[in-house]
């Protein structure tokens, strides 16, 4: 997970934490975490990145909305980076 950018970390852990949301749920989730509205220009190539490096996987609700899911190596890296972060902040 250290080669993703910090939007691309917080867009699979809310992913992680939804039942197979839509691309537009993602994006409110991080729009009121963030305060700030999030662009298509930005979510979408974003969501691909993260399923070709393998931690999410897209499937098709209808002809014009995809969901998304947490790969089993999606799970790994985020418990590992939950580990590496709770080492230095229960330090």
């Amino acid at each position: 997970m250290y080669d993703l950018t910090g939007f691309q970390r917080d867009l699979l852990m809310v992913i992680a934490g939804l039942d197979e949301p839509h691309g537009l749920a993602v994006k409110d989730e991080l729009e009121e975490y963030y305060e700030t509205k999030i662009h298509h220009g930005r979510l979408y190539p974003n969501l691909d990145t993260l399923v070709e490096k393998g931690l999410i996987e897209k499937g098709t609700i209808d002809q014009r909305t995809n969901y998304y899911t947490t790969t089993r190596r999606g799970r790994r890296e985020i418990n590992a980076r939950q580990e590496w972060e709770e080492r230095y902040l229960n330090a």
